[in-house]
């Protein structure tokens, strides 16, 4: 029996990242190789013929998953019946701004797209904010989207995480897919915390601790998280416009994970609505380690934290209780 398609709704779908992103939806990259899917794009006005040139790539694309597409500058018609909302748009940061502009310019962007979200969309609709602040956009749209399970509401480190997997493997010399378990806590930004305490390699010996292995606590605790924790700048230094490609293929790690579940005994970050786990104040968005079943998400409870990592998680949830703070004061 062919599967019902999946709306996938990717809001700012004419940018970078939607370009990226909607392809790697159509093949199956998110939902899997039998899955259909109809692909909602959003875009603003202004970006209204050049989504309709994506469109008309989708289609003759052919992919053989995709049943349909809606692109559309009407959030209302975008957002009608979608099950998966990727959410890219936002407005971005230009030179000069405050971060108090760019924080109201997006309350309202969120304001808008949350009521739109909770009017229109499947039932149980789950919720990706890719678009910066992403944590805080997440915690605004959580807001004004009440009927929208505070569950099925999180926010993008899986970029951050795959980083980190990333700079083991090289660091190492190891594939990539042989790194496990590193961990994001926080924000997405550069207060986030990169941790390998509990991250593992697989080798003919079995799993061994990345601690071991790399042998250099200096670089871990130094050299290791600013790398991760700077890479998006150090992109647009080279690329002259922002993580793209990287961006896409981890909202579909992420989406992919939550739906058709982790691989047991392995962890990965999502930024979600935290709970008071690990002393995170309850009522952010945080990125956590978590394990994924039955198309929900559970934080990995119980993990050790050293005293170095303590004043980590402290750090970035201090700047996301800031941003929180910050972004109410923009809805009053």
């Amino acid at each position: 029996m062919a599967k019902d398609p999946v709306r996938v709704l990717v809001t700012g779908a004419a940018g970078q990242i939607g370009y990226a992103l909607v392809p790697m939806i159509a093949r199956g990259v998110m939902l899997g190789a039998d899955q259909p899917v109809i692909l909602h794009m959003l875009d603003i006005p202004p970006a209204a013929e050049a989504l309709n040139g994506v469109k008309m790539e989708l289609v003759d694309a052919a992919f053989p998953l995709l049943k349909g597409v809606v692109a559309t500058t009407d959030a209302v018609e975008a957002c009608t019946g979608v099950n998966v909302a990727v959410m890219v748009g936002g407005f971005p940061r230009k030179e000069g701004m405050e971060r108090k502009d760019v924080m109201s310019k997006n309350v309202s962007i969120y304001k808008s797209q949350a009521s739109a979200l909770e009017k229109h969309a499947a039932p149980n609709c789950k919720v990706l904010v890719v678009a910066n602040p992403a944590n805080t956009n997440a915690l605004i749209l959580k807001e004004f989207a009440p009927s929208i399970p505070e569950k099925n509401i999180t926010c993008l480190t899986r970029l951050d995480h795959n980083r980190a997997l990333g700079q083991i493997s090289e660091r190492l010399s190891v594939q990539v897919s042989d790194v496990k378990n590193v961990i994001i806590w926080g924000n997405h930004s550069s207060s986030q915390y990169p941790d390998v305490n509990h991250a593992t390699v697989a080798t003919p010996a079995g799993d061994k601790p990345v601690r071991e292995l790399v042998a250099d606590d200096a670089w871990l605790n130094s050299e290791f998280i600013s790398t991760v924790q700077q890479r998006g700048a150090a992109i647009i230094k080279a690329r002259k416009l922002s993580s793209a490609l990287s961006a896409a293929s981890s909202a579909c790690d992420h989406i992919r994970d939550w739906v058709l579940g982790t691989p047991e005994g392995t962890f990965v970050s999502m930024g979600v609505y935290s709970d008071g786990s690990y002393n995170v104040p309850a009522g952010l968005i945080y990125s956590f380690p978590v394990t994924c079943k039955n198309g929900e998400w559970s934080i990995v409870q119980g993990l050790p934290i050293d005293e170095f990592s303590r004043k980590k998680l402290d750090l970035t949830a201090e700047e996301l209780s800031e941003e929180k703070a910050l972004a109410y004061s923009c809805l009053t």
